[in-house]
């Protein structure tokens, strides 16, 4: 059972404290105001690049549930599939990490977030998975031409996983590049939500950057927005699951004027019970993934 909720009488409440504590740490910004996200409706197709399955449900949870509700499309590409996590195989497995359990890991962290995609109205279709290394996409974009990358944990040179859109497709800088525009000419996406290059996180940081780069070789009508997940020194705040609650703009975007997307009661749950597909995650990272489950969500317009 989840614990009881304390939510506000009114929804107004929670945004207007959003609103305020994005006006303090956002005082400076050189756009002067928050810069607002487009409308979503039918003919929105929205992409969510999540560096890791979960990244998706703590930032963009309640946006990807509006946009299915107004009729639109939404796709979600993870850029690796969290194969890299020796907390997770010693609080599951018990034991110290192995290639060949470092590529289970990744297909348990499909799993789930196969179920809390389906939990948010993404259909099977357009869950996408391109299987680059978890700590190894920034280093990736780093190679020259001709390099390939192995990883440490899965000790594979190209993607291991079959369920991959591109199975077998090598850890190399022109493989991640082509493979993303790949899935961009496929979703043709009107809006793209990414992380944000100010994540402390190498990987989220290469996200982000990946998503900026394609877009400014092929310039259009597609809008970006970056989210951010690794925001600063205990942050969120508080921690835990803290229903109706807003979220305040993590210390990493101080100077950026984030849009305040608020969250109905319905979306809030439904994020949390899609938060709770990853059990793998929660098991030791509970507090601090809870911590998203607000009544709002922050999208900025600036990198």
């Amino acid at each position: 059972m989840s614990p009881a909720r304390k939510v506000p009488t009114s929804r107004a409440a929670p945004a207007a404290a959003a609103l305020a504590a994005v006006a303090v740490l956002g005082a400076g910004s050189a756009s002067g105001g928050a810069q607002d996200l487009p409308p979503l409706d039918a003919a929105t197709s929205l992409l969510v690049v999540a560096p890791h399955p979960d990244d998706e449900t703590l930032c963009c949870a309640g946006i990807i549930q509006r946009v299915v509700h107004a009729g639109g499309q939404v796709s979600i590409v993870w850029i690796t599939s969290g194969d890299a996590s020796e907390l997770d195989m010693l609080l599951i497995e018990h034991r110290l990490f192995s290639a060949a359990k470092a590529r289970e890991l990744g297909t348990r962290r499909m799993r789930e977030a196969r179920i809390a995609a389906n939990l948010l109205g993404v259909p099977a279709a357009r869950q996408l998975f391109l299987g680059f290394p978890d700590r190894g996409v920034l280093k990736i974009l780093s190679l020259d031409e001709t390099s390939v990358y192995t990883s440490g944990f899965t000790a594979a040179r190209q993607v291991p996983y079959p369920e991959a859109v591109f199975p077998g497709h090598p850890y190399s800088r022109e493989s991640l590049e082509r493979d993303f525009a790949a899935l961009l000419a496929r979703v043709v996406p009107t809006l793209i939500l990414a992380p944000s290059p100010r994540d402390e996180h190498p990987d989220h940081r290469a996200a982000g950057l990946l998503a900026s780069a394609a877009l400014a070789r092929h310039p259009g009508s597609v809008q970006l927005r970056y989210w951010i997940v690794h925001g600063g020194e205990g942050w969120p705040s508080p921690r835990g699951l803290e229903p109706g609650l807003p979220l305040t703009p993590a210390p990493r975007i101080r100077g950026v004027m984030p849009a305040v997307f608020a969250l109905t009661v319905a979306e809030e749950d439904r994020k949390l019970e899609a938060l709770r597909a990853y059990d793998t995650q929660l098991r030791g990272l509970g507090p601090f993934l809870l911590a998203f489950v607000r009544s709002t969500e922050l999208f900025a317009a600036d990198p």
